[in-house]
């Protein structure tokens, strides 16, 4: 619940972050992979990533999987195609 001046709101189940229902982890069936060689530090994938899951570290990212779902938005987004998907537990 959120309160807005002593009224609650209540954020339909769609709109919340998978950290807030449960980790990501545990469903995801691909993982990013980040060729650090590659990377320009665009922040591209950082901007559209729907999950708290891409970090900035300096002029790289690194990723959070803890909070990933492998939708794959980073690899499709990532112009210099630094980050590709890998099938999870491989």
């Amino acid at each position: 619940m959120t309160r807005l001046d002593s009224r609650e709101i209540t954020v339909p189940y769609a709109w919340r972050s998978t950290r807030e229902i449960s980790s990501a982890a545990s469903w995801r069936s691909q993982r990013p992979i980040l060729e650090l060689d590659k990377c320009t530090g665009c922040m591209v994938c950082w901007k559209f990533c729907p999950e708290p899951a891409i970090i900035p570290d300096g002029k790289k990212v690194r990723f959070d999987l803890s909070a990933c779902k492998g939708c794959g938005v980073c690899e499709e987004t990532c112009a210099p195609r630094a980050i590709h998907m890998e099938t999870e537990g491989l």
